[in-house]
């Protein structure tokens, strides 16, 4: 047997010793969705996130003289949390590498658990390597986040759960980062129920599993942004893929950021659950219509750990993908009443202005013309085109193209 290798009496193992430090998180039905779509709220989970299940689980099996030296783990913020947790919760000392771009909340949240915090490279890969880096000299012992078995035994118990609550479930989709959770969660629900459909998401700017069970070379990029960054692994494992993604995932799709944004307004604002980039991504890949749902499916929510900057940007891309927010921008005469000549047709069209910004020095403007960008709040992009279209008939100049 592999060392990466699960079985169920391991899985169910691990969820007898969680019950008393874990969450059992719920199976919510998903309002915004149509059908028997039902939500696995792992953003509800202590630390915000699935990862403590598997970091905890690992935890219990260090020796006296392990915990003596510590541990050390590397992460973009959910496994910082889980390990700093789980350490504290075994009287440990925790040393955890964190990307330089790691969200703050996710610092804060890991330091706040006790940890030693070093912020070391732009991404995840670079945290990694440099965490095996101190745990080489200083003796810790390195807590993989995905590649370990007692880890991917961890992520398991969240099957079991849901399995526990729907039997007959024919379709579940989890997000795919570096593999381990949608790893223990395959493998269980294939052993208990193989009839079930499993699709992993990826990020579009990280397609390594993707690429490799569709017999592709993946392709690895020199830089990655995303939103999603809980999934944010440039490199696929090809252990993890060989031991569980090729022998228990159906398929594998990916979203992007713009797309994932959208999942994220949609669920505050229909579901009133709050999901971070990797935990809206399983919605993101339905929304875009890259999964179709069948009955009894399930969509796990893998985290709620999102930064309050990173939620500003999110909201506004999110509702001006939905129509909801609208950018206006028009050349006027610079005299008096011109800006009280907008405003009143706005209000007469039921636009909500959310700010105005003029410019009178741009090139682009003759001496008494001036640049009016409105940032205004629509119902659709139906009602945009229509409040465009009533500018243009009051005789006002619109930047941009003419039909839209």
């Amino acid at each position: 047997m592999s060392s990466l290798k699960i079985d169920l009496p391991m899985v169910q193992e691990a969820r007898e010793y969680l019950k008393t430090h874990v969450e059992k998180t719920p199976l919510r039905k998903a309002r915004s969705l149509e059908g028997d779509v039902y939500f696995k709220c792992e953003n509800l989970q202590v630390t915000g996130s699935f990862k403590i299940r598997g970091a905890l689980n690992r935890l219990r099996f260090l020796t006296a003289d392990e915990k003596k030296k510590g541990v050390i783990a590397s992460s973009a913020g959910n496994h910082a949390q889980g390990v700093a947790l789980g350490a504290k919760i075994n009287g440990v000392k925790a040393t955890i590498v964190m990307p330089e771009t790691a969200p703050m909340i996710k610092v804060l949240a890991t330091q706040k658990h006790g940890a030693h915090v070093v912020l070391s490279g732009e991404y995840y890969d670079h945290a990694y390597e440099k965490a095996l880096q101190i745990s080489k000299a200083e003796g810790q012992v390195f807590i993989h986040p995905y590649q370990d078995q007692k880890v991917i035994a961890g992520q398991g118990t969240i099957a079991l759960e849901i399995l526990e609550e729907m039997k007959d479930l024919k379709q579940i989709v989890i997000p795919i980062g570096g593999g381990g959770l949608i790893g223990g969660m395959a493998y269980v629900i294939k052993s208990i129920n193989p009839s079930c459909e499993v699709i992993g998401v990826v990020t579009d700017q990280t397609l390594g599993m993707k690429e490799l069970i569709e017999n592709r070379q993946p392709v690895l990029k020199s830089q990655v942004s995303t939103i999603a960054d809980g999934i944010a692994v440039k490199k696929p494992s090809p252990e993890m893929f060989e031991n569980y993604i090729k022998p228990y995932v159906d398929k594998i799709v990916s979203v992007s950021d713009n797309e994932i944004a959208e999942a994220i307004v949609n669920l505050m604002e229909k579901d009133k659950m709050v999901a971070e980039g990797s935990g809206a991504s399983g919605v993101a890949a339905v929304m875009s219509g890259r999964v179709v749902l069948k009955e009894k499916s399930v969509i796990l929510l893998c985290g709620g750990n999102i930064d309050m900057n990173t939620m500003f940007a999110v909201i506004e891309t999110g509702l001006r993908r939905k129509g909801r927010h609208t950018r206006i921008s028009v050349i006027v005469s610079d005299l008096p009443g011109a800006l009280a000549r907008l405003t009143a047709i706005f209000a007469k069209n039921r636009a909500n202005i959310l700010d105005v910004m003029h410019d009178r020095v741009s090139s682009e403007l003759s001496v008494r013309e001036t640049r009016i960008d409105f940032l205004i709040e629509t119902s659709s992009f139906e009602h945009a085109k229509e409040i465009k279209s009533k500018l243009r008939q009051e005789g006002v100049r619109l930047l941009g193209p003419e039909v839209e």
